[in-house]
């Protein structure tokens, strides 16, 4: 059924400019964008009209790397760079997630919070036990949402509570995989090797012949701290590279893999990202808040690799894609002050956002704007009056640095309302 839905109207069908309609149409045909008009003509009399006039109509936004069981530990640790953080807070928060009722609670919360943020669409991490795992991809099929999730897999440099054996944790993700298939029609399996340090080369062997024979995606970290760059050189001293070590053993598959972080990528995981299609995920606030580093990511886009957004909960400390918007824009303006970034451009608002949304949803297929043929995956943005008579423009950019996600009235995935997940049992 062919429905208009009335508004004002931002999306960015490329990185370079926004395609604004002020008072315009989305034309969406059994859920798809079938075009974006001004008006309605002759051939549209009889078609009913959702009207948010005075609204921004957005797409959805899209998160690449988001860790589903670090949510109970947002804001914490702070002090600590990467590795002393993983120790002393994310391995003891995760490790509860052994008992399913954690499970249920701090899932639900996450499924939540972000259909209240406005994403629609991300990649999870979830934890290496099985029984929350799948607890997990039923609670997000229940709420409308569109995600990718993963059983983490990892058998060495970890607690004792986070361990498990190779063969165990490949014949777990099988499990997974098959169960997702059949049970699970809106929620994707992604593979997910914790990253290097914690998989040996067996698991990651076995990791890889699964992905090559179901034709699943990956998910991992990469290049993200300086210790850890060099603890994956000290395991794997026969291969050249970080990014190598996942490509030899068969976990960065032709454009179905992200990897998150690449701050310290050099020239030959450059070259091999852009061949490969990877989706970076940059993680701007994390890589701050473990004072891992600013991903270059002027240098990234000129180059041609493929950045998307992630929000990195927690090390991310909130789930909120407008502040990760705004951060990757101001991380690229203070890596201007670092020698060698000097002339470097910063990212403009409207790269940023494109990260946010169609380079993002490009993961999950025709995804994040309203060309023809895309999802119409949307959010109904009432972000104030405006007393200051800004464009359509504008008032996007007064949402994104100072709104929020708490403007945001409705969300549409793939045509359809989704209201509050799980409200019924609130």
């Amino acid at each position: 059924m062919l429905k208009a839905y009335r508004g004002d109207i931002i999306f960015t069908p490329t990185p370079q400019e926004f395609s604004v309609l002020e008072d315009g149409f989305v034309l969406v045909e059994d859920g798809t964008v079938k075009d974006v008009v001004g008006s309605l003509g002759a051939e549209y009399a009889e078609v009913p009209v959702i009207d948010r006039s005075g609204c921004l109509i957005i797409p959805g936004f899209n998160d690449l790397h988001v860790h589903a069981p670090q949510y109970p530990q947002a804001g914490l640790g702070f002090d600590c760079e990467l590795l002393p953080w993983l120790d002393r807070y994310t391995f003891v928060d995760e490790a509860r997630f052994a008992d399913p009722d954690v499970a249920e609670r701090w899932y639900r919360r996450f499924l939540v919070d972000l259909w209240q943020a406005g994403t629609l669409r991300f990649s999870a991490f979830a934890t290496l036990h099985t029984a929350s795992t799948w607890r997990l991809m039923e609670l997000a099929q229940e709420s409308g949402l569109r995600p990718l999730i993963g059983k983490v897999n990892m058998d060495r440099n970890a607690p004792d509570s986070l361990i498990e054996s190779t063969a165990q944790s490949l014949a777990d993700t099988e499990t997974l995989i098959h169960r997702a298939a059949e049970r699970t029609p809106n929620v994707g399996f992604i593979v997910t090797p914790r990253f290097v340090p914690s998989t040996t080369p067996e698991l990651m062997e076995g990791l890889g012949e699964l992905v090559a024979h179901y034709h699943l995606p990956v998910q991992s970290h990469l290049d993200e701290n300086r210790s850890e760059v060099a603890w994956v050189r000290d395991l794997h001293p026969d291969i050249p590279t970080y990014a190598q070590v996942y490509e030899h053993y068969g976990l960065m598959p032709r454009g179905r893999t992200v990897m998150a972080h690449c701050i310290w990528l050099n020239d030959a995981e450059r070259a091999l990202l852009r061949d490969r299609q990877v989706t970076v995920a940059h993680c701007a606030q994390s890589n701050l808040n473990l004072q891992s580093g600013i991903m270059p990511a002027r240098r990234y886009l000129d180059m041609g690799l493929q950045v998307a957004l992630g929000s990195d909960v927690a090390a991310g400390h909130v789930l909120d894609m407008t502040r990760h918007i705004v951060m990757s824009i101001e991380a690229s303006k203070a890596l201007r002050f670092i020698p060698g970034h000097e002339d470097e451009r910063p990212l403009r608002l409207a790269e940023a956002f494109y990260m946010a949304t169609k380079q993002g949803g490009s993961f999950f297929g025709r995804v994040g704007s309203f060309e023809s043929g895309y999802d119409f995956d949307a959010l109904v943005v009432r972000e104030g009056d405006n007393l200051l008579d800004l464009s359509v423009e504008e008032r996007l950019e007064r949402f994104l640095y100072a709104k929020g996600g708490a403007a945001i009235e409705e969300r549409y995935v793939d045509g359809a309302l989704v209201p509050r997940p799980f409200a019924e049992k609130e």
